[in-house]
């Protein structure tokens, strides 16, 4: 919304349809409830809001969700749903002055017998003060409120008001409601967008369920105006054109480094040696060979050796303590060792295929029974409920399965048969076969 402060006099109409140069966005802006994508679980017949509209007569409430998912349209059609007056603070930009404002014009329009709305974005933003100022009003039937927050209530906001507004939880845009979202602006812009299947899927993943950000990403593409389909590569670096380069030009220095870290992971003592030698003599810094020698420990031996990364850092500590030219000698050590170690890269590649699926699947939830309820609110929507103890089960071994639902259980880490690793090997498959055996 432009206006910090919004109010309308009548009921609250259906939005008029915006300019054609207006942001696909706005253009795109649902104009009924039924419009509103990926949350029928509220706006449907059975449910919550569904039902509240079709009794014709709201209860306060609080629209919990991420970005992106409706909770400022949901608002406003609400008002327009059953006829009521719809006002609108930011809690951002509002303070006591808004608000008394707000409470007053709802007391004159209640008593002409018109009904007032108020919509309280990011109601979190306002103290716990501020928050208790809203109980007589909604009280009294003077508002009914509509507080929209991307935090969880039980922790941002007054027990007070959350007993007396219902929390309605906003789900995060899945795939499929990005799908229809981009079919939308195609049929509106009257041209697909100029992706192939597999970059289309890429920019819906991009938008980690975040509607709004998916359409300017959308908005973006079509004011390119691109002749030919982008493949996901392509899409990636078209989005990312504006990052600057980076480059330092000092080539020795990289090369020398480079051979030493090649010489290590090759298991070639002698020659990982001379390079370390190489730039200490010519007056490399030792801090940095050091922190070179620490990511080998941990991208090329990892659990196969991890005394490895202990060695690294007491060289570094060693260093610090007794200065050159006698630390430089825990560096050979540190430097030897890392080249005798048994190698693995099992947990570099197990790290880097995690954080690749992190960014893929965005704000998945894990299953309910791990997730920790501090709060009432948090048990009655069934956080924590069937979770098992591990350690009070035989073998210390529940089996449970702690994966979000909509994400299959994934291998990341797989042990090689070198060092250490061979009994976490060993580990993970007792594991394996007993979570297979329990179901």
């Amino acid at each position: 919304m432009n206006d910090l402060f919004a109010d309308e006099a009548a009921p609250e109409a259906a939005p008029e349809m915006p300019p054609e140069d207006a942001p696909l966005a706005d253009r795109l802006r649902p104009r009924v409830l039924s419009d509103i994508i990926g949350q029928d679980h509220l706006t449907g017949p059975e449910g919550a809001i569904g039902r509240m509209v079709a009794a014709g007569r709201l209860s306060s409430m609080i629209l919990w969700g991420p970005p992106g998912t409706g909770k400022t349209s949901t608002a406003r059609l609400l008002a327009a749903a059953v006829g009521m007056r719809f006002t609108a603070i930011s809690a951002v930009f509002s303070g006591v002055a808004d608000l008394k404002k707000a409470f007053a014009e709802a007391e004159k329009f209640k008593s002409a017998g018109q009904r007032t709305l108020l919509f309280v974005d990011e109601i979190h933003r306002f103290n716990r003060a501020q928050q208790d100022g809203f109980l007589p009003f909604v009280e009294k039937g003077t508002v009914t409120l509509v507080g929209a927050t991307t935090e969880n209530p039980s922790f941002e906001l007054n027990a007070a008001l959350l007993s007396r507004a219902q929390v309605l939880i906003l789900h995060r845009l899945d795939a499929k409601a990005l799908g229809q979202l981009l079919t939308r602006a195609e049929e509106i812009e009257a041209k697909p967008l100029p992706l192939t299947p597999e970059a289309r899927d890429a920019l819906i993943a991009s938008a980690d369920g975040d509607g709004r950000f998916l359409l300017n990403q959308a908005e973006t593409l079509y004011a390119a105006n691109i002749k030919e389909p982008l493949e996901p590569a392509r899409l990636s670096d078209f989005l990312q054109r504006r990052m600057a380069v980076y480059d330092k030009d000092r080539e020795g220095h990289y090369n020398l480094i480079s051979a030493l870290h090649k010489a290590v992971r090759g298991s070639d003592p002698q020659a990982a040696l001379y390079y370390l030698a190489r730039m200490l003599v010519a007056g490399e810094e030792p801090l940095f060979v050091l922190r070179r020698l620490v990511r080998m420990a941990v991208e090329d031996i990892g659990l196969a050796d991890p005394e490895a990364l202990h060695q690294c850092l007491a060289a570094k500590e060693t260093y610090q303590f007794l200065g050159s030219p006698e630390g430089e000698l825990a560096i050979s050590q540190a430097c030897l060792y890392v080249a005798t170690a048994p190698k693995s890269n099992a947990a570099y590649k197990a790290h880097k295929a995690a954080w690749k699926s992190a960014r893929d699947t965005g704000s998945l939830m894990p299953p309910q029974n791990i997730l920790n309820a501090p709060t009432k609110l948090m048990k009655e929507i069934g956080y924590g409920s069937g979770y098992t103890y591990d350690h009070d089960t035989q073998d210390g071994f529940s089996g449970d399965n702690y994966w979000p639902e909509e994400m299959e259980p994934q291998t990341y880490y797989e042990p090689v048969e070198r060092g250490f690793e061979r009994q976490v090997k060993e580990r993970i498959a007792y594991w394996n076969r007993l979570r297979a055996e329990r179901g």
